[in-house]
């Protein structure tokens, strides 16, 4: 949810030349657009359609938007990290300096947002916490990393529920300075566990992510792979939920169906360790993570491959898209506002509407979104404050000293 830096980190003189910049990726900023037009159309469209089905709304983006966003920024950590190519060493350590301070600007404006009293729950205060928790994994490998995804889609649950009830419960669901400074321990414990996108079994998506952005996403094939193998991952996912349905919980074939069709939980208290079979919306355990996960390695997969047949459609997503920081929080600051508020579908157009023709018209005029301009330039001073004390960094070993350079025997 933030403008990934595209450029490697110099790895040694105090005036490196300037490399290359990395080919932008518009896909991955069209999906960050669909992903905020999801999460839009779910704060504002009503959940059911008069007949008291599950709306076309709920069904589609219900969970898995916010997931795709959270997916795309463990993306974006990879790209910011090397890519395809991980960083290590003195550029590794700038990098995490980068993202940790990304991580408390994020934080902070999903805190100051707060305030506003938007009426739906903030994200940023949780994304913050997943990208320090990410600092640590960014020069792992692909594999490493995918492996780490399923742990925390399944021992992060299980965490979830083992904490559930030991763990205060929050009072408000979106958290402030306040909040933050006077109860700092059940603050803590909404973030990582308790709040309604908890941290820990959310890092499967970080870290899914940050596999997917090390593959190299401008290859097709690599695209048709996340495609395929997100849609059976999803369809899985599902499987396995009705069938423990079915089994656990003695639901009918055809109920554990519906309920997973529309996007309902099963007949289990959350309390219950039987919840662990839920692949609801927004239940945050191991099979809707995985479900989840599965479809936004679908949406991703299949707009890469469209980025060149349907470049128009990308070409007028992607801008909105490498901006959605600062659309995400005019979209709260507009709900906040109460605007249109009897008019969820024409209020529903008028965002999705203004945030196409800004992302548009600032890309072109003016650049980088204004707050993600803000985060970079705090995380770009980071970055800088490690390379020039890594680089001016005296060196107390003698010239004899085994490692250094011209030293006899080298």
């Amino acid at each position: 949810m933030f403008d990934a830096a595209p450029n490697p980190v110099p790895e040694t003189g105090e005036e490196p030349a300037k490399p290359a910049a990395r080919k932008r990726i518009t896909a991955v900023d069209a999906a960050r657009c669909l992903a905020l037009i999801g999460m839009m159309g779910v704060h504002l469209l009503p959940e059911e359609n008069d007949g008291g089905d599950a709306s076309l709304t709920w069904v589609l983006f219900a969970g898995r938007a916010s997931a795709l966003f959270a997916l795309l920024a463990g993306v974006s950590l990879a790209f910011s990290s090397g890519g395809s190519r991980p960083l290590g060493g003195r550029p590794l350590k700038a990098a995490r300096a980068a993202v940790a301070a990304r991580a408390v600007v994020i934080m902070a404006i999903g805190m100051a947002l707060a305030y506003t009293g938007p009426t739906v729950e903030i994200i940023l205060a949780y994304y913050g916490v997943m990208f320090l928790l990410a600092v640590p994994l960014l020069g792992l490998a692909p594999r490493v990393l995918a492996m780490l995804s399923v742990v925390f889609a399944i021992g992060g649950s299980i965490l979830l529920q083992a904490v559930r009830g030991v763990i205060p419960e929050p009072e408000d669901d979106n958290l402030t300075f306040g909040t933050l400074f006077t109860e700092p321990l059940t603050t803590a414990g909404q973030l990582l566990f308790t709040g309604f996108y908890p941290a820990v079994p959310w890092m499967a998506y970080m870290c899914a992510g940050l596999a997917i952005g090390r593959l190299d996403l401008s290859s097709r094939r690599v695209a048709a792979w996340l495609a395929a193998g997100g849609a059976a991952l999803a369809a899985a996912a599902w499987a396995v939920s009705g069938l423990l349905m079915v089994s656990v919980l003695q639901v009918s074939p055809g109920e554990s169906a519906m309920l997973l069709a529309a996007g309902e939980d099963p007949p289990v208290d959350e309390d219950s360790w039987a919840w662990l079979v839920a692949a609801s919306p927004y239940s945050s355990m191991p099979l809707e993570l995985l479900h989840t996960i599965g479809t936004g390695m679908v949406a991703l997969g299949v707009l890469i491959l469209a980025s060149k047949s349907l470049h128009q459609i990308i070409d007028l997503l992607a801008p909105a898209g490498s901006m959605t920081l600062t659309l995400y929080s005019g979209h709260l600051l507009f709900l906040a506002a109460g605007l249109l508020g009897e008019r969820p579908f024409a209020s529903f157009g008028l965002q999705v509407g203004a945030a196409l023709v800004f992302g548009v018209l600032w890309r072109n005029l003016v650049g980088r979104g204004p707050l993600e301009a803000a985060v970079t330039a705090v995380a770009t001073r980071s970055k800088n404050a490690v390379l020039r004390k890594e680089t001016t960094r005296p060196d107390h070993r003698g010239p004899d000293s085994p490692g250094v350079a011209g030293t006899s025997g080298s």
